[in-house]
């Protein structure tokens, strides 16, 4: 298993379990693939159409849900689960 990951079900890729992945709604799913993609809250807020202080919450809750720190941790993560690729 690669290292830092954070679930134990499996590589990445394969990691459809993982609890904290699959306790991330729809929206915040969406919000973390464009996080990933390196756009600040106001660039992800103008993607979906949503004010930056929603945007923030959603931030907060992505953060909250894996027990991770910051934005990085959370873009590593997202790597990390195989819900983002790299590329996409």
């Amino acid at each position: 298993m690669p290292r830092g990951h954070r679930c134990c079900h499996g590589p990445p890729r394969s990691c459809r379990r993982c609890p904290a992945r699959s306790r991330l709604t729809p929206r915040e799913t969406e919000v973390l693939r464009l996080l990933a993609k390196g756009m600040s809250n106001t660039e992800i807020g103008t993607a979906i159409f949503f004010g930056e202080a929603t945007v923030k919450t959603h931030v907060d809750r992505i953060l909250a849900k894996p027990q991770l720190r910051d934005r990085v941790q959370a873009v590593v993560w997202a790597y990390q689960t195989g819900l983002v690729q790299p590329g996409e």
